[in-house]
């Protein structure tokens, strides 16, 4: 009797939406009646898309990516600290600790999903191991010397603790959020926008303040005081001794071309994504702005991040994924060459970090419905692991910033009048030529390949 109420009431809630998200759910149902089934008692799941405990996990998800990412993406105001202060000063590399904090994470969320995978019972040690990683790496960051010990703790180890601890979200998210999983995965990659907004003014008080050995002790308990609590509230819906499953990693989204393409817009839109976040603050200043102006640049770079990530989160629930990419292409590649490209003044330039941070800081976003839609073409395949290969080409794109950027500063000035004709011509040109790329999934769709 209690199976098949329990079956019945999920399938009302089953979503008609799309072949995968009606599959999930029928597998749902199973877990569901099976569990109910052994205990013998009339057990039902939590509800998914709504309720308590569904909400408090979207907010422990928006918690853990705000603290996790957001450090790591704040790194400029650290790197020109360390490049004018001892015993820093000087020094060479001090731009691949964030290159390593950033990049690295990115790609090690493969890793992390993977051995998760494999080994399903270390999902609930995940993350409070990893985010005690995170505290102990910027903890043995306050004792550095020399770069290379940034490198080492603010930089890899750090990359290591946020990767694991960040990689459980990939299984529950999908328990929790069925129907509404786009706004679910945008609500989580807007907590990068809302910590990117906040941080810069508390680190750059901090670092003038007191130095970065306090400021790194600081953060490494603010960082433990603030995303442990949330854990009490980070847990899967679906009971996992009937979640596990013995199938192994079904890699099978590398054979659609769907993915392939839409993997190919991403990775060319992170070439140029990261660049303006490196210099805006630097080439703020060479328009006379004070430090702390400079530093506005990135906080409303990140705070329309923030706005741009809940938007595209519920738009692609509703539109198609290439017609969403395609906007937000548009609009990050208008902003650059109508606004940062003739900017010759502050006003102006903020209002260029505004729509850059509203168009290309929401590209996360959609991944959640890449996956879908291929799922749609290759059923078995795992969401989890195409979405770990998503944030690994981004990372590409994160840890191929410092050595492009060098690059495109080298070429040296252009004959041109505005910021064009200046230092930072060849990066604005490079940033819009790849926005305008990152939207080419919709032309790939005109021509039936997706």
């Amino acid at each position: 009797m209690a199976s098949n109420r329990i079956s019945i009431e999920l399938t009302a809630d089953t979503p008609q939406s799309s072949t995968a998200e009606f599959q999930h759910n029928r597998t749902i149902d199973s877990i569901e009646a099976n569990y109910a089934n052994d205990t013998q008692v009339g057990f039902s799941l939590p509800r998914a898309d709504g309720g308590k405990d569904a909400w408090l996990f979207l907010m422990s998800c928006f918690m853990l990516e705000a603290l996790i990412w957001g450090f790591p993406s704040t790194y400029g105001v650290f790197q020109e600290y360390y490049s004018t202060h001892e015993p820093f000063a000087g020094s060479s590399n001090i731009p691949v600790v964030g290159t390593c904090a950033m990049g690295i994470m990115y790609m090690d969320i493969t890793v992390g999903f993977a051995l998760l995978k494999r080994f399903p019972k270390l999902r609930a040690w995940s993350a409070p191991v990893g985010l005690t990683i995170v505290s102990l790496a910027l903890g043995l960051g306050s004792l550095a010397t020399n770069v290379t010990h940034l490198i080492l703790t603010q930089g890899i180890l750090y990359s290591i603790g946020g990767g694991l601890a960040w990689s459980p979200i990939l299984f529950y998210l999908e328990e929790w959020w069925v129907q509404r999983r786009g706004f679910a995965y945008g609500t989580t990659m807007a907590g990068l926008g809302m910590s990117g907004a906040i941080l810069p003014i508390v680190l750059e008080w901090l670092l003038n303040t007191y130095g970065f050995r306090i400021t790194l002790r600081v953060c490494a308990i603010a960082f433990a005081t603030a995303t442990f609590p949330v854990l009490v509230f980070f847990k899967p819906r679906v009971p996992l001794s009937q979640a596990t499953s013995s199938r192994g990693l079904d890699l099978s989204f590398w054979k659609c071309p769907n993915y392939l393409i839409l993997q190919s817009a991403n990775i060319i839109q992170s070439l140029g994504y990261f660049l303006p976040g490196i210099y805006l603050p630097t080439f703020a200043r060479s328009l006379g702005a004070s430090t702390i102006m400079s530093i506005v640049t990135v906080v409303l770079l990140n705070a329309a991040a923030f706005v741009g990530s809940l938007c595209m989160g519920a738009a692609v629930d509703r539109y198609h994924v290439t017609t969403c990419l395609f906007v937000a292409s548009l609009g990050s590649t208008i902003s650059v060459f109508l606004m940062w490209g003739p900017s010759t003044s502050l006003p102006l330039l903020y209002v260029f970090c505004v729509m850059y941070g509203a168009f290309a800081g929401c590209n996360s976003s959609t991944w959640s419905a890449i996956i879908r839609d291929t799922k749609e073409k290759k059923r078995g395949a795992d969401s989890g692991m195409a979405f770990a290969f998503l944030s690994a080409g981004k990372g590409v794109g994160s840890i191929a910033a410092g050595p492009l950027s060098e690059m495109l500063l080298n070429v040296g000035t252009w004959k041109a009048g505005m910021a064009y004709g200046g230092d930072y011509g060849a990066v604005i040109v490079f940033t819009g030529i790849t926005a305008l790329l990152g939207g080419w999934g919709i032309g790939a769709r005109r021509l039936g390949w997706l």
